[in-house]
């Protein structure tokens, strides 16, 4: 089998970016520079333009826009909440006990409400980011065909219903989210030996390379400054150090997720070992023939998941392709980073079994693989934070949930630097403490073990048909911080 490896992912190769010429820095002081050329960074300097036209807003990317995880992943803008749900209550209960009056506590609501919260405003950001790709003229093949998890075994359904029971209790309406049958959902999509799904109309498929580039074209026709191939050294007040020089501004956005080792300075929410890169890997197939899609059905191009704990994630592309994600070598020791995205050619064919599983008859070959690295803490919950004296900004943490949670959080940064008390800056990840990450190699073992377990339990639920979730899988989660 032949295909391409790494080259960062198959949408950036698919379109790929013009030659850089890397902008002139600017010698005078801007107000808002931004480090990070993902949609954190993109969408921060998109809404801070809307905000203040007058503005000077630089971006310092140290490859070019989209060359981390937002031109990666698997194109999903999706109702998922970045972090463990029932974690986000607890703290925001026990942050309204010990200060009433903070960011968190002073919204007045409770844990669950707060949290119901944060899923409406994920909601409203899918609808915002499909009018502003409307309105600015940017074709990144969007599609609202919603996101469809299926179950193929009786493990599987069972926590379907656990999901479907905790999704109506953290804020979906029955709008929001339908159970399907298995006839209804192979209607859908026709999965081998799918037993039932859930149905989540909100969800839009999107090719994310496209949107990054997008977004970049329009805040350089707005007058931003975007400096590629400049990497940031050094954070501090005032000013952001870079391999070209300095470049000052009187506020600063930290924007740069499984990338936030790169630089340094004392940075709210980073200092530490509160975020590792965690990696995901994809592929994608050829076109596939109007026979085998007639077949397969998804003619909603639904985004596609699974009830495994080693779950996938798939879309059907725009050009007639499957582009599938997953786990596999997830971690590097010493928290390294993935390059241009080389995968190990046993993932590859791990992913490639996957695919074959959902559809046995299904004659594929695989065009490209490509993996990224997802900002993970240790309780997999997201954070925003901003720090008023130093005037510096950051979001972390989305654990792969962040194509739609980018555009809250860049909304939600701006808010707070603004000093003013607004629904976003009551959000509970707002300065959500996820705790440190163990040191080497502790925190090596700890993950790979993680997702052996996850492997194994897999495997167990499937060789005995399991008729719910195993306890090898209940303490892995348990472990890992991820059980709600």
């Amino acid at each position: 089998m032949s295909y391409f490896n790494g080259e960062a992912s198959h949408w950036l190769a698919a379109s790929p970016a013009e030659d850089i010429v890397p902008a002139p820095l600017p010698r005078e002081k801007q107000d808002l520079v931004i480090v990070g050329g993902g949609l954190t960074g993109l969408w921060s300097a998109y809404y801070a333009r809307q905000a203040h036209p007058d503005w000077s807003i630089t971006i310092i990317e140290a490859r070019h826009i989209g060359y981390g995880a937002s031109g990666r992943n698997g194109g999903w803008l999706s109702t998922l909440m970045p972090g463990n749900r029932a974690k986000f209550a607890e703290a925001v209960d026990r942050a309204r006990r010990d200060d009433p009056t903070g960011p968190v506590g002073s919204a007045g609501l409770d844990g669950v409400a707060s949290v119901r919260a944060f899923q409406s405003a994920l909601f409203d950001s899918i609808d915002e980011v499909l009018e502003v790709c409307e309105t600015e003229g940017i074709d990144a093949h969007q599609v609202g065909g919603g996101h469809i998890d299926i179950a193929q075994s009786e493990a599987g359904l069972s926590r379907l219903r656990e999901l479907f029971e905790g999704n109506e209790k953290f804020g979906y309406g029955p709008e929001d989210m339908q159970f399907l049958d298995a006839e209804a959902t192979r209607a859908h999509i026709d999965v081998d030996g799918a037993l039932g799904s859930i149905f989540f109309p909100g969800t839009a498929a999107i090719d994310p390379a496209l949107l990054t580039q997008g977004l970049a074209r329009t805040l350089r026709e707005s007058g931003v400054t975007i400096c590629e191939a400049t990497s940031a050294r050094h954070i501090r007040k005032d000013s952001v150090a870079t391999d070209r020089g300095p470049v000052y501004a009187d506020t600063i956005f930290v924007c740069l997720e499984g990338y936030s080792d790169t630089v340094g300075g004392e940075l709210p929410g980073l200092s530490g070992r509160q975020v590792i890169p965690v990696f995901s890997s994809m592929i994608a197939t050829e076109p596939l023939s109007a026979e085998a899609w007639e077949s397969i059905g998804w003619e909603g191009r639904e985004c596609l998941g699974d009830t495994a704990h080693t779950f996938i994630y798939a879309q059907r592309t725009a050009d007639d392709r499957i582009a599938l994600g997953g786990r596999g070598a997830p971690y590097a020791y010493r928290s390294g980073l993935p390059g241009d995205g080389k995968v190990p050619a046993e993932v590859v064919d791990l992913l490639a079994r996957r695919l074959s599983s959902l559809f046995p008859d299904l004659d594929f070959e695989v065009a490209h693989a490509w993996r990224g690295a997802l900002g993970v803490t240790r309780d997999w919950c997201a954070g925003i934070f901003f720090d008023r004296q130093q005037r510096i900004g950051v979001a972390r943490g989305y654990a792969g949930h962040g194509v739609t949670a980018t555009h809250l959080a860049a909304k939600t940064l701006l808010d707070r630097a603004s000093g003013a008390s607004t629904p976003l800056t009551g959000l509970p990840w707002n300065d959500h403490f996820s705790g440190q990450w163990e040191p080497e190699p502790i925190r090596w073992l700890g993950i790979r073990s993680m997702y052996r377990i996850f492997g194994t339990a897999d495997s167990w639920e499937s060789a005995i048909g399991a008729k719910k979730t195993s306890l090898l899988a209940r303490f892995g989660s348990r472990l890992a911080g991820l059980h709600e």
